[in-house]
């Protein structure tokens, strides 16, 4: 028994080695804008510099690796990986623009219109009454609802506020003023079908949806054209959400949901400097 026991206390868990398949300029950023923040509070010591931290923090969101796991392979605690997690989450999410600013930075740049879609973020089933209004019809799954706009060419450039996953499309739209931003900044968006209505604007419609058939109304070939054209215009933000689902963090949230707006940003402005370096 005296020999198991000082084995067992001998043992130490093995560590390995994980490519992170992220650029150097990201993790450059993310120990430069570390660094500038630990400047300006002036904390106490980090048992570990930036550059490490960046990619310990990297790896978190990339591959979704466990928190203990990070920790027992740099030597520190599950609570000061998930500490370096949050902070500079929150460093991040505070560089993500503002819808007014992000559209008019696409209209200075000659652009003519945007692509609007919203998509679902799979989130563990919470118990009680409360997780019922995150249960998506829909997709038939639990999880947070957002919006986000792309440019023409399917590059994120705004992501909304994360609600409960049985928000509307519309319904988040007419909460985050849509309509009213695309117009000031002389803009058009291309939507699908599910936007019906929120542009009821017909003679200077800012919205495109396309057309829908009926039991009594078909489609004409024009309009079978048109939506096929429409179709392809809004094909690059697919794109952009599949960029932003290439972090595996996002495969199914374990975060409060209160937090997954902060998180979605932060991710945002990584995916944009991933795809646009």
């Amino acid at each position: 028994m005296t020999n198991a026991k000082k084995r067992a206390e001998n043992t130490c868990s093995p560590v390995y080695q994980c490519r992170l398949p992220l650029s150097t300029r990201t993790v450059k950023h993310l120990a430069d804008l570390l660094r500038r923040h630990l400047k300006a509070v002036r904390p106490r010591w980090r048992i570990l510099p930036p550059g490490k931290i960046a990619v310990i923090v990297l790896a978190v969101l990339r591959h979704d690796q466990r928190l203990a796991d990070m920790a027992g392979g740099n030597d520190v605690s599950e609570s000061t990986v998930r500490r370096w997690r949050n902070e500079l989450i929150g460093l991040l999410a505070a560089q993500a623009p503002r819808l007014d600013r992000a559209l008019m930075k696409v209209a200075k740049q000659g652009g003519e219109v945007v692509l609007i879609d919203g998509t679902l973020i799979r989130t563990q089933r919470r118990t009680g009454r409360a997780d019922r209004r995150n249960y998506s019809g829909k997709h038939r799954s639990h999880g947070l609802h957002f919006l986000a706009l792309t440019d023409e060419n399917g590059r994120l450039i705004w992501i909304s506020a994360a609600r409960p996953g049985r928000t509307h499309d519309n319904t988040a739209a007419r909460h985050d003023h849509i309509l009213a931003h695309l117009r000031a900044a002389g803009l058009g968006a291309l939507a699908h079908l599910g936007f019906r209505g929120l542009d009821n604007n017909i003679r200077d419609p800012v919205i495109v949806t396309g057309y829908t058939a009926s039991r009594t109304h078909k489609l004409t070939p024009g309009q079978k054209d048109a939506n096929r054209v429409l179709a392809v215009g809004r094909a690059p933000v697919e794109h952009g959400f599949a960029h932003l689902k290439n972090w595996g963090i996002l495969a199914k949230l374990r975060t409060d949901p209160a937090r997954a707006t902060r998180l979605l940003r932060a991710l945002l402005v990584l995916t944009n400097l991933e795809v646009n370096r």
